[in-house]
């Protein structure tokens, strides 16, 4: 091969290369210019690292805030599992008429929350783990944290802490978590956010959607069934008519509502 072949060798390999970058880019951009891809992206990167690294660890229990007081949980009532991101407007507006529905069933029905952290929102995460750092310290103040971010969503939302360092919203967060459960919960609140174990827990919990297929919030499962239209609110009456008629099954002891 002469010079000037060489040469033009050299520009057309690089030409190559760069025109596979832009398409990486590309791709990556489409990636996070569409919040279902990326959760799709992230979802799909945990599943092939779990093939790929075999079974791996399990999580010492079960994931998931308990509503209500522990000691009265009853695997055996009609088990409702929402996975909700504090910082989620659908996620908030589907809290009331859900609690609603469980006022009204009482002990019949159980539910656990799964914090489900979307990666487009830029403190889910963060606020996730907050729940968890608070489940750890008094779960009876879990939900009590919940709908305080709820009610000052707005204060966390991406554009609000946008010129903000990560080190400023946590101590932001903070400050927070402590006026809405206690300010003596303070310190324990500070060192849990240092503790690795809290970073691990909110960690499971989003590979824990993953593994259910959960792709957006609210999702909610019925005795383990997805609930249709993932990621919309279910109203008063949309719980009543997916659980009158299982109270009735199972008060005649039977599975007819199924077949």
């Amino acid at each position: 091969m002469n010079g000037q072949s060489s040469r033009k060798f050299r520009a057309g390999k690089m030409r190559r290369e760069r025109e596979r970058v832009m398409q990486q880019q590309q791709q990556l951009h489409r990636i996070h210019s569409s919040p279902m891809a990326s959760v799709l992206f992230l979802c799909f990167v945990l599943l092939v690292v779990n093939r790929v690294g075999g079974q791996g660890s399990y999580p010492a229990k079960f994931d998931g805030f308990v509503y209500g007081k522990r000691s009265q949980f009853n695997a055996d009532t009609i088990m409702i599992e929402a996975f909700f991101d504090p910082v989620c407007p659908d996620t908030r507006d589907s809290w009331p008429p859900l609690k609603q529905a469980l006022g009204y069933y009482g002990p019949r029905v159980s539910l656990i929350v799964h914090p489900f952290s979307l990666p487009y929102h830029d403190n889910a995460f963060v606020t996730s783990r907050a729940l968890h750092i608070v489940n750890d310290l008094n779960p009876s103040a879990t939900y009590s944290l919940l709908e305080a971010f709820f009610k000052n969503q707005e204060k966390f939302y991406n554009q609000q802490t946008s010129n903000m360092t990560r080190t400023a919203i946590v101590n932001y967060l903070i400050d927070f978590v402590s006026e809405a459960v206690g300010h003596t919960y303070y310190s324990a609140v500070k060192s849990g956010f240092s503790d690795r174990r809290t970073d691990i827990k909110t960690r499971v919990s989003f590979k824990y959607g993953c593994s259910r297929g959960v792709l957006g919030t609210p999702s909610f499962f019925v005795n383990g069934f997805p609930v249709p239209d993932a990621g919309s609110a279910v109203d008063y009456d949309g719980w009543r008519k997916i659980i009158d008629p299982l109270i009735s099954s199972n008060k005649d002891n039977s599975l007819h509502y199924f077949l």
